[in-house]
C-alpha cells in the first residue's frame, strides 16, 4: 500500500497546537480525510481521524495497524505541511503580509 497523494490544509486557530488538517490517498484509490497535524511537547505528530463516543471518549475512525505505516504517514504529512508553509512564506507580499485566502485556497497537494 503506497501513499499516492497528500493534501494539507494549514489553519490559524486559537489553539496553537493544531497546525492543520490533512487528507491522504492510498494507491490512488482510497482516501482518508481529517488527519490532524499537532504540535506536541515532543514535536510534530499526526493524529488520526476520530469520533466522540457517547461516553465522552474518542475512538479512531481509521488508523494504521503497524508502526511502519504510521511513521510513513507522519513523515509524508509533516513534509507536505512544511513545504506548504515555506511556499506560503515565500509568497508573502512586499509588505511582509502572508497571502490571503481560505484553507481551501491554500491547500497543498503533492503526489508521492
Amino acid at each position: 500500500m503506497e501513499i499516492t497523494e497528500v493534501r494539507v490544509y494549514p489553519v490559524t486557530h486559537e489553539d496553537e497546537r493544531l497546525l492543520g488538517y490533512a487528507t491522504i490517498t492510498f494507491d490512488a484509490a482510497f482516501v482518508v480525510r481529517d488527519l490532524r497535524l499537532i504540535r506536541g511537547t515532543g514535536g510534530l505528530f499526526v493524529a488520526m481521524p476520530s469520533r466522540k463516543r457517547a461516553d465522552g471518549t474518542y475512538s479512531d475512525v481509521a488508523h494504521p495497524l503497524n508502526p511502519d505505516l504510521r511513521q510513513k504517514i507522519e513523515t509524508k504529512v509533516i513534509a507536505a505541511y512544511q513545504e506548504q508553509i515555506e511556499k506560503l512564506r515565500g509568497g508573502a507580499s512586499p509588505h511582509g503580509e502572508a497571502p490571503s485566502g481560505s484553507a481551501e485556497e491554500s491547500q497543498h497537494k503533492i503526489a508521492v
